[in-house]
C-alpha cells in the first residue's frame, strides 16, 4: 500500500500527528533517528528507577481532550510539581506564593503582609525599564526576591546578564498570595506510570516505525516515498544551515548514581546562587516513588548550542524569528509540514505538543478530502 505521509521524528509530536492519521485511515511510516520513541521526554529505567534522560517533565494542561487522549493510552498517576529552590544553602518554595514571602520574611504571614511587603521592595524601582529581565522583576517583585531566586538562576540558564534578556522569559512565572507550592495552574497533573514512552508507544500503534534511520543525512531516499512529508526535526537542519543556523539553548546532563536510598529528598532543586554552576538537581525516584536501595540524580547545565549538540529550546529575538520564517517559506515551498517544537521554532509544553499535533492532524485530513 503506498504511503500516505512520512513523519519524521516519533517524539510525542510525530507519535501523535501518527496516531491522528492512522486513527484516520491512512497509511503512515514514522522514521527515527534515535533507537527509542518519545523524543526529549525519553525515559530509560536503571536502579529500578525511571530516568527522565533530557530533564523532567510533568506532564500538565487544561486541556480535557488533550487529557483524555493521553490517559486512555497508558495510565496516569497524580503528581503535583512542587520545587525548591536553593541558595546558598536555604531552601525556598517555587513558585512565589506565601511560603515563599515568609520563608525570606518571617513577618510576612497573611495576603495584606505580602502585598504591602512586595509593594515596599518595588517602589523605588517603578520608573526604571520594565522591558529586560532584571528591570521588569525589580518592578514586580522587588530586589530580594530577584537576588536570591531569579538573577543567577536565569542568567545561568542563558549565559546573559539579565539585563540582556528579554522580559518575556520571565513573565510567565507564578506571583501567588496563597500558600500553595503546586507550579502549575492546570486542571489536570500527573505523570505516565509506565514513562513518557509507554504513551508514545501507544499513539504509534498502527503506524510502521523504522528506528535509526537520519532523515537529514538522507533525504533523496527519504523525498518522495510517501504523498506528504511531516518535519518535526530542527528547522535549520533542514535545509543544511543554508542560511545561517537558529539560535538554540542546550543542557548538559550529568548523571550519578548514588549508593544511598535518598539525596535531597524531592525530585526537583533549582540553584538560583551564582555558586553552583548547574541549574538544578533532580532526582529521578521521587517522581513515581520508584524503590530502590540507590538514587540516581543529574544535574543541569545550560549552554548554548553549536552545531553537533542537540538543539533544545530556540531562542525568542527578531533576529532569530525573521529567520525561523525564511526557512518555513522554503519547507512551504517544497512541500513539507513542519510540526513539533524544533519544526515551527517555538517553545512548547507537553500538552500544547499534543494540541498540535492534534489540530495539524484535522488540517492535513481537511486538504485530502
Amino acid at each position: 500500500m503506498a504511503i500516505d505521509y512520512l513523519v519524521v521524528g516519533a517524539g510525542l509530536y510525530g507519535s501523535t500527528i501518527a496516531h491522528a492519521l492512522t486513527k484516520a485511515g491512512k497509511k503512515v511510516l514514522v522514521i527515527e533517528k534515535e533507537n527509542h520513541v518519545a523524543g526529549i521526554c525519553h525515559q530509560e529505567k536503571e536502579e529500578g528507577i525511571f530516568v527522565h534522560t533530557h530533564g523532567a517533565h510533568i506532564f500538565h494542561t487544561s486541556d480535557e481532550e488533550v487529557w483524555n487522549l493521553v490517559t486512555s493510552l497508558t495510565p496516569f498517576t497524580p503528581y503535583i510539581n512542587s520545587p525548591k529552590a536553593c541558595y546558598h544553602g536555604k531552601l525556598y518554595s517555587m513558585p512565589f506564593n506565601m511560603n515563599t514571602y515568609h520563608e525570606i520574611w518571617p513577618e510576612v504571614v497573611t495576603e495584606e503582609d505580602a502585598k504591602k511587603k512586595l509593594e515596599e521592595e518595588c517602589a523605588p524601582y517603578q520608573n526604571i525599564n520594565q522591558s529586560n529581565v532584571e528591570g521588569w522583576c525589580l518592578s514586580h517583585i522587588g530586589p530580594t526576591l530577584y537576588e536570591r531566586l531569579v538573577k543567577h538562576y536565569t542568567e545561568k540558564q542563558w549565559e546573559k546578564p539579565c539585563k540582556e534578556l528579554d522580559a518575556s522569559i520571565i513573565k510567565r512565572l507564578p506571583l501567588r498570595f496563597t500558600y500553595d507550592s503546586n507550579y502549575f495552574n492546570d486542571a489536570y497533573q500527573g505523570l505516565p506510570i509506565k514513562g513518557y514512552d509507554a504513551l508514545a508507544e501507544a499513539l504509534l500503534e498502527g503506524s510502521e516505525v523504522l528506528f535509526q534511520e537520519d532523515f537529514l543525512k538522507n533525504q533523496e531516499k527519504w523525498r518522495g516515498i510517501a504523498g506528504k512529508i511531516i518535519y518535526s526535526g530542527p528547522l535549520d537542519a533542514l535545509f543544511s544551515y543554508r542560511y545561517g543556523a537558529l539560535g538554540w539553548r542546550t543542557l548538559r546532563f550529568e548523571k550519578v548514581v548514588l549508593d544511598q536510598e535518598d539525596y535531597q529528598g524531592m525530585a526537583v532543586v533549582n540553584y538560583t546562587d551564582d555558586t553552583a554552576k548547574y541549574t538544578r538537581i533532580v532526582e529521578h525516584k521521587h517522581f513515581l516513588k520508584d524503590h530502590s536501595s540507590k538514587t540516581i540524580i543529574t544535574r543541569e547545565y545550560s549552554s548554548n548550542w553549536t552545531k553537533g549538540k542537540e538543539a533544545l529550546y530556540p531562542l525568542k529575538d527578531e533576529e532569530n524569528s525573521l529567520l525561523a520564517e525564511r526557512y518555513k517559506k522554503e519547507a512551504e515551498k517544497e512541500g513539507i509540514f513542519l510540526g513539533g517544537r524544533l519544526g515551527i521554532y517555538r517553545y512548547l509544553d507537553m500538552d500544547d505538543v499534543i494540541r498540535l499535533a492534534l489540530d495539524d492532524a484535522k488540517l492535513l485530513l481537511s486538504q485530502t478530502k
